[in-house]
């Protein structure tokens, strides 16, 4: 397989995070705007092998927004609103895969496979 595919996991809830409202983003332009299924994954690829390129990407989670539908009671800020990582793709063939595992006041990520 290859590709970019992400996954959201509610670390605070201890279930996937459905209905996280994400963006891709390359040099500022959003190549795709999806939301989490109920699975915590896209339905689909966020890119396929042939649309990727070498460069950085950005990735936006709206965290915020999804604690906010299961009425958690956030602070005004919220620590957390939008998660960003930013990352590399060095090989277009190979499977990128970039995870976020969240709650209202953490993150973790990593490339998995």
């Amino acid at each position: 397989m290859s590709g970019l595919t992400t996954h959201v996991l509610d670390t605070a809830g201890g279930r996937p995070a459905a209905g996280v409202a994400l963006r891709l983003l390359r040099g500022g332009a959003v190549l795709v705007s999806t939301t989490t299924n109920a699975d915590g994954r896209c339905d689909s690829p966020l890119l396929t092998a042939e649309a990727m390129t070498p460069g950085a990407y950005r990735l936006e989670f709206d965290v915020g927004a999804y604690y906010r539908g299961l009425g958690v009671a956030l602070p005004d800020p919220a620590f957390l609103d939008t998660v960003a990582i930013e990352f590399g793709i060095a090989e277009p063939a190979a499977h990128y895969h970039v995870p976020l595992l969240v709650s209202p006041f953490g993150y973790s990520t990593y490339r998995g496979s």
